[in-house]
This record gives structure tokens, C-alpha cells and sequence, in this order.
């Protein structure tokens, strides 16, 4: 008998899959709370032990929701590294990140809500990374006015903060020009404006750029002819210049 040639049939979602997307359905219908190892392996059509052989707890669970959530925003997310100006780059990854904290507040709160100290779920630290590269073409440009490291955190724990009071209220009683009020000062604080809108920067601003984009282009390890420990010392002095004085204050 002749068999014929048929198309293969389209795979369906594997056991994993399953229990990740019936896990996102939930919170996004209930929040966390409605998240439960029972709920999850009733709504996937599964057994409850499946879960945890696949995710090993809950928070390995929430672990695979919280990056299925991320996943479209990040990928997003990288097309802002090809623009020609950094600073705008900066400006539109704000934006991004507060529509994103909006329209996905479940999502947003499983990542940035449930403060665990020492624990950042992963989702949030490849976000956090691409900032910090964003922020370092910033400091390449020769348009950053502290370290990479500080203003990083600067403009994350800003962003984060007001996502977070945002979604706090009510739709209809959110304000949306505090997230523009907001991003504007953390630029204006962070980045240095183009020449012809600022043609004498002070000095210590002066330094700082330089120092930072000094840093940015040493690049990765291996690059340029220093030890391991030089270059500790050196990013060291190089981030103490940047940040001035008062950077522990």
C-alpha cells in the first residue's frame, strides 16, 4: 500500500506551554491571588504534580508567566537600539515601559509588586540590562551627566515608581501627564542636550560625560590591553568621577 503525503499537523501547545498560558489567564482575570497550583492544573486540564515537576513551586511558575508576559515588550523593546539618537532612544523606552505597566498591570505587578529583597525575577532583569544599555550609548554619545550604573537606577526605580501609583488608581482617575512630567525631569537630569541647545556645560557635567563615554569605550573585557584588576580600578575611578562628590549621599 502506498502511503500519500500528507501535510504534517500543526503542534499544539506542549504540557508546558499549557500550563504557563493557563496560568497568564488567570492572572490576568483575578491577579495573583487567583493563581493557585490548583487553579492552574484545573484550568490546564492537568494534574496538579505535573506543575511542579515542570517548574519545580509556584514561584518557578510565576518565573515562566512573568517572562511569557515580558516577551513581547522586550522584543519591542530592542528595535530602540538602531535609532541614531540615544537620548531619544531613552525617551521612547520610557514611553514603552508606561504603556506597557498600563495595559498590562497584572503582568507588571507580578514583576515589580511583590517586593522580595535580593530576588528580581528574571523578566525584570533583562529589562533592567536593556536599560542599562540603552543608558550606555547615552554615556558613548558623550550625553550622560553620571555613571551608567546610577543613572540606570535612577531612571528604573522613576519608571517602576510610577507605574506602580498609576495603576493604583483608578482608570478613570489617572493622570497620564505625570508619567511625561516625570520622564522629562529624569532626561533632563540624566543626559546632556546637543551642543547647539546647550553650547557651555558646566564642568563638572564636562567631566562626568567624558568619564562615562571613556567607559563606554573600553567595551567588554579583553578589548584594550589592561589587567583584570586595572580595569576594576579604572571603571572604579572612572564611576566616582562621573558621579561626583556626593554619590553616596
Amino acid at each position: 500500500m502506498v502511503e500519500t503525503e500528507t501535510a504534517p499537523a500543526q503542534a499544539g501547545p506542549t504540557l508546558r506551554q499549557k500550563i504557563v498560558l493557563a496560568a497568564a489567564s488567570l492572572l490576568e482575570e483575578g491577579g495573583l491571588d487567583a493563581v493557585s497550583t490548583r487553579a492552574v492544573a484545573a484550568r490546564a486540564g492537568v494534574p496538579t504534580p505535573s506543575i511542579f515537576r515542570l517548574f519545580g513551586d509556584k514561584d518557578g511558575l510565576l518565573e515562566a508567566v512573568a517572562e511569557h508576559g515580558f516577551r513581547r515588550y522586550l522584543e519591542v523593546k530592542s528595535a530602540l537600539f538602531t535609532g541614531d539618537d540615544p537620548v531619544q532612544a531613552l525617551r521612547d523606552a520610557w514611553d514603552l515601559h508606561i504603556s506597557f505597566g498600563l495595559e498590562h498591570p497584572a503582568y507588571y505587578s507580578l514583576v515589580y509588586g511583590q517586593v522580595r529583597p535580593g530576588r528580581i525575577p528574571q523578566a525584570g532583569r533583562r529589562a533592567a540590562d536593556d536599560l542599562r544599555r540603552l543608558i550606555t550609548k547615552v554615556a558613548a554619545a558623550g550625553r550622560l551627566r553620571m555613571s551608567v550604573e546610577r543613572a540606570t537606577e535612577v531612571m528604573h526605580s522613576t519608571g517602576v515608581g510610577t507605574i506602580l501609583t498609576l495603576i493604583s488608581h483608578p482608570e478613570p482617575a489617572r493622570d497620564l501627564r505625570n508619567a511625561r512630567e516625570a520622564r522629562d525631569m529624569v532626561i533632563n537630569t540624566l543626559t546632556i542636550p546637543l551642543p547647539e541647545t546647550a553650547p557651555a556645560a558646566a564642568s563638572g557635567t564636562s567631566v562626568a560625560s567624558s568619564a562615562m563615554a571613556l567607559l563606554a569605550a573600553l567595551g567588554p573585557d579583553g578589548t584594550v590591553p589592561l589587567s583584570t584588576g586595572e580595569r576594576i580600578l579604572l571603571r572604579e575611578w572612572l564611576n566616582r568621577l562621573a558621579d561626583g562628590p556626593d554619590r553616596d549621599g
